[in-house]
């Protein structure tokens, strides 16, 4: 067997957000989640690892993000834009914060779907 049809093994990594900056936190688990501490990586394969998150309310916004940064969603109607503001989307579900924010660092391809959901939150 060929090392391309090898079966890639999976670690789990336990990350305590305990007064971490978000975006530092972020990044870590997206290159968890990519797997580009591994050997074997290759963009275009998946190798990545599977990351757990504790304590996700105690992680540290700086600045005024809280009530500055917006996140967006559209129902798809004419006029249908929502916008919450990221201290109300923390105080509601403070995880989702986290998951947009590593989204947005995975790449923009068929791997994404898959990596994040890699990503459990408590």
């Amino acid at each position: 067997m060929n090392s391309s049809m090898r079966q890639t093994e999976r670690k789990t990594y336990m990350i305590d957000a305990t007064d971490r900056a978000l975006g530092r936190l972020a990044v870590e688990a997206a290159l968890l989640l990519r797997g580009k501490n591994k050997a074997e990586f290759e963009m275009y394969k998946d190798v990545g690892d599977f990351v757990t998150v504790k304590n996700i309310g105690q992680v540290k916004i700086s600045g005024k993000k809280p009530e500055q940064k917006k996140y967006y969603r559209h129902s798809g109607y004419l006029g249908g834009l929502k916008e919450k503001p990221m201290g109300v989307l923390f105080a509601e579900r403070p995880g989702e914060v986290l998951r947009k924010a590593v989204w947005g660092m995975l790449p923009k391809n068929k791997l994404r779907p898959e990596q994040i959901n890699r990503l459990t939150i408590e």
